[in-house]
């Protein structure tokens, strides 16, 4: 059949159907997201788990989350901006602020559901491939499957820290180490040395030192909050392994807690009075009443 010129009268506009609204935006590949989310029927309403990363300028999102029909359901959640907390205050959106925030939502989900005991994960940092195993006896790991969305998945890409991280923290997630930096595509095998000073910002670390011989002015414009923080390039790997152990030591959400004194309520209506209150206001109105009736009976009068 030869090329066919659409016609586009008043019947195809009728019949025309739009794209999902997330699709015409552009923020959902729906082509992924089905078989990321689709379940074996056999299985019924068994959740299926997916770990779902977004990395934004300032920000590292970091999501365990089931899909529904009424939407998805965030069952845990992790951001690089919760760091400061442990220690690493600069460079929320880095290789190794993924990583610790991979680390960091893998042991907030394992102590929600009492599994943090029993699959402890890789608390040696050495970058190389490592798979959680289930114990026997125990219940099984939690297993998820990684949701990139529409990031490009390279090698060396910071998504691949936020799955790094969570894995190190114990969580069940099938990947390869094909994607991780240090990933030798001759050799085919990962220099796991490579990969370990990403995940402690020795990359960075080194960067500094360079930049700071060659060029002063670009350092100080640069790094302008790390020098502020005092972080030079021969503390930063500490910094992140006592970040590491903090996060392992306390994983918890930080309750917010307000300060209801400083808080002035708007109100719109008249505050609801007591009973007595009422009475005796109903009370003062008939007497006004009562006494406006002898005056006006007397003047006719």
């Amino acid at each position: 059949m030869g090329f066919v010129k659409v016609v586009k009268n008043k019947a195809y506009f009728k019949r025309f159907q739009v794209k999902f609204k997330r699709r015409r935006e552009g923020r959902t590949d729906y082509y992924a997201r089905k078989r990321l989310i689709v379940q074996d029927k056999n299985k019924y309403n068994t959740p299926k788990y997916r770990m779902i990363v977004r990395i934004s300028n300032k920000d590292i999102t970091c999501q365990i989350a089931y899909a529904r029909l009424e939407g998805d359901v965030v069952v845990c959640a992790a951001y690089s901006h919760e760091l400061p907390r442990y220690g690493v205050k600069v460079g929320l959106t880095n290789y190794a602020a993924a990583y610790c925030t991979g680390l960091l939502l893998a042991r907030r989900l394992l102590k929600k559901f009492s599994l943090d005991t029993i699959y402890e994960g890789q608390k040696d940092v050495n970058g190389e491939y490592y798979c959680v195993e289930c114990v026997d006896g125990q219940p099984k790991a939690f297993r998820a499957v990684l949701d990139v969305g529409l990031y490009r998945t390279t090698t060396g890409a910071r998504i691949f820290g936020a799955l790094k991280g969570a894995v190190d923290g114990g969580l069940d997630i099938p990947h390869s180490e094909k994607r991780f930096p240090g990933w030798d595509t001759e050799a085919k095998e990962l220099n796991a040395g490579i990969h370990r000073k990403h995940i402690l910002g020795l990359h960075v670390a080194e960067y500094m030192k360079n930049l700071l011989d060659e060029d002063e002015t670009a350092y100080k414009r640069q790094f302008s909050r790390f020098i502020k923080e005092g972080i030079g390039s021969d503390n930063v790997e500490s910094i992140y392994k006592s970040a590491h152990s903090s996060i392992r030591s306390n994983p918890d959400t930080l309750k917010k807690t307000k300060d209801t004194s400083k808080i002035t309520k708007k109100r719109w209506n008249l505050k609801k009075l007591a009973g007595d209150v009422r009475r005796h206001h109903v009370k003062q109105r008939k007497s006004v009443f009562l006494k406006n009736l002898s005056k006006e009976a007397e003047i006719a009068a």
